[in-house]
């Protein structure tokens, strides 16, 4: 169908049918009663939202830390493993807590 007949279609349908003048019973209180009524606001969708801002940044990070774990030379450190020195390190507080106890 062409556009131009669907519209001259369209308003003429709705010529033939004008609205009415008649408003529902308390219509105004109704609207009157929703307009001074506070918003309130929907905590959920607010987090939602920020979360899924910060997805994007997220992954962006996580993909370039993991190139750059990847694409790292082996021997760029001092030559020991990442994963040992991240053990010791978090574990030398329950070592050192240990030892002391001992020596008691």
């Amino acid at each position: 169908m062409d556009l131009a007949e669907l519209n001259r279609k369209l308003i003429a349908a709705a010529r033939a049918n004008p609205p009415s003048q008649r408003v529902p019973f308390a219509f105004e209180k109704r609207i009157m009663a929703r307009l001074t009524r506070p918003l309130v606001p929907d905590y959920r969708a607010l987090w939602a939202r920020a979360l899924w801002r910060a997805a994007a940044p997220c992954v962006a990070i996580m993909l370039l830390l993991s190139a750059w774990t990847f694409f790292a030379p082996a021997g760029s450190a001092s030559g020991s493993d990442l994963s040992q020195e991240l053990e010791n390190t978090v574990l030398a507080a329950v070592e050192q807590d240990s030892t002391a106890d001992w020596s008691r």
